[in-house]
Formats: C-alpha cells, structure tokens, sequence
C-alpha cells in the first residue's frame, strides 16, 4: 500500500467517526478543521508501516487505531495553540483553532479529540484483550504519566536554565511517549514476541528524542514558511532546548545520533525475524534536517 492510500485510509477514518455525530455541527466544523489541516501524519504512518513491514495486512481496525493516535495529537495541538499555553496564532499555515472558532469552542474542540480516540479504538473489530491493552497504552501515553505530564514539566521549565537530563525528561513524555506508541501498539496487534516487541519500544523512545531535538533546531532556524506557526518562540519563552545546551551543531549531531540509533535497531530486528524496514527507515531519513546519511 502506497504511502497516499494510508493518508487517505487514516483521514477517512476520522471523517467517517465524526459524520454519525452531528449533534452539535459546530463542534464538528472546529474539530475537523484542526484534522484537515493537514501535517506529516508521522505518528499513524510509522504504525501502518511498521504493521506491513512485518508483512501483516493492513486492515480497518489497523487504520482505526492509527486515526486514534492522530486524533490525540490534533487535540494537543489545539490546546498547545490557546493563550494559556503556546499562545500561537497560525498552526499548519492557518489560523489556529482558537482564533478560528473562539478558545472556549477550541478547547471543547480538543477535549473532544481526547475523549473520542478511546471511542474509536473501542468500535475497531479486534479481540478484546487487545483492545484494552491498545486503550491503556494510549491514556498511559497521552495523560498523566505521559504527553500532559510532559506538557507541565515544559511550562514550569520556562525561564529556568534546566540540564540536559531535565530537558530529556520533559521531551520522553510531552513528545515521545506518543512518538513511541506506533511501535508498541504494532508489538500488541501482531503479538509479536517480547524480544522484538521490547526492540521496538526502544526505537521509539530513540525517535521520540530525535523528533524533539529536530523541532528545537528548526525553531531556530526555519521561517514561517516552513514551520507553518511562528518561529523562535522557544527563545522568545525563554526555554531550555537543545539547540541553547548543544549549540546548533551539537544538537545537529546528536539528533544524527538518534536517527542512527533507530536505524541500527530497525536492523537488528532485521536479522532476528522476517521484517522489512525500508518504508520505516524512509520516514526516518526524512527526519534529518540536512540529509545526511549515517554518521
């Protein structure tokens, strides 16, 4: 299945979840078009990869699953955006959900988000076991323990001249928790052994820093146009990134680091089982800010 089919298969997922749910069209309009905004889709396509890498079918529940995990992030991205929080004007090169719709109407519009993926993790047509293992991963990695943990940590953090081991505890939750979750959830649908399924997790947390190392450089080096959202509002908040710990080229070769580190593991895995990581390795290589290959 080509890389479109699965956009598409993951956006139909979601469009269909919220066709059945008009009791408030208003509510609808706002969350779909945070969903229609577009992005990389990174989190969903690394599942769908990673489920044909092991040459498993890739079916409804599968896509399900996935627009579940995009539905999370989309929900973060409109409460990232409010005033309380980022207070960010553009996401995506649009207006953020907020300055569309109101913020009372964008958090509504989030926590539906949130509440909703579980429902559609629920009406995938899975055995049960594996149902509530995928639901419970996801809150771990979303809520308290997770993504919103991590979220608190990085606004306490402001202004404070924080370690790199600090740095690397807010970014494992507030961004890699949710990263890590496509590789998990392949090791739960295809009930992989725990040898491999432990391979992958690791993979995912590599990715996950790596992933936020790569957003702290571009923050400080893209334009609007290529970030969709103002640039440099970390130094404007006064964080602690990895670019102001490392220097730009320190946190340039760490993030190549990271990346080799997936890459090495996705081979390790390689020699262990029937398993093609090609499609996985191309999202990752797309990750690297110049295009290198493995230092």
């Amino acid at each position: 299945m080509i890389l479109e089919e699965k956009l598409q298969g993951v956006e139909k997922e979601i469009e269909g979840f919220y066709e059945a749910k008009q009791i408030a069209p208003r509510l609808v309009e706002s969350i779909l078009y945070s969903v229609r905004a577009g992005g990389k889709r990174i989190r969903p396509l690394l599942l769908l990869e990673l489920l044909e890498a092991f040459h498993a079918p890739i079916l409804e529940a599968h896509f399900q699953v996935a627009a579940a995990l995009e539905m999370i992030h989309t929900g973060s991205l409109i409460h990232d955006d409010l005033p309380a929080m980022d207070n960010d004007d553009y996401r995506r090169g649009q207006l953020t959900n907020h300055k569309k719709f109101g913020e009372d109407l964008a958090i509504l519009a989030g926590d539906s988000l949130f509440l909703d993926a579980f429902g559609c993790v629920a009406e995938a047509d899975l055995p049960a076991s594996i149902q509530v293992q995928l639901i419970a991963l996801l809150s771990d990695a979303s809520g308290t323990a997770g993504m919103v943990a991590g979220q608190v940590l990085d606004m306490e953090g402001e202004g404070a001249s924080l370690t790199l081991d600090q740095l690397q505890v807010i970014h494992a939750n507030k961004t890699g928790r949710l990263l890590a979750y496509p590789f998990q959830a392949a090791g739960i649908l295809l009930e992989l052994e725990p040898a491999v399924a432990t391979l992958l997790e690791e993979i995912g947390i590599h990715l996950g820093l790596a992933f936020q190392i790569r957003d702290d450089i571009l923050d400080v080096t893209a334009d609007f146009a290529s970030l969709g959202k103002t640039p440099q509002k970390d130094l404007h908040a006064e964080k602690s990134t990895y670019p102001a710990l490392l220097g730009l080229d320190g946190a340039q070769a760490y993030l190549d680091r990271e990346l080799d580190a997936c890459e090495d593991l996705l081979d390790h895995i390689s020699n262990q089982v029937s398993f093609e990581g090609t499609g996985i390795k191309n999202i990752i290589e797309r990750l690297r800010i110049h295009g290198q290959g493995k230092s």
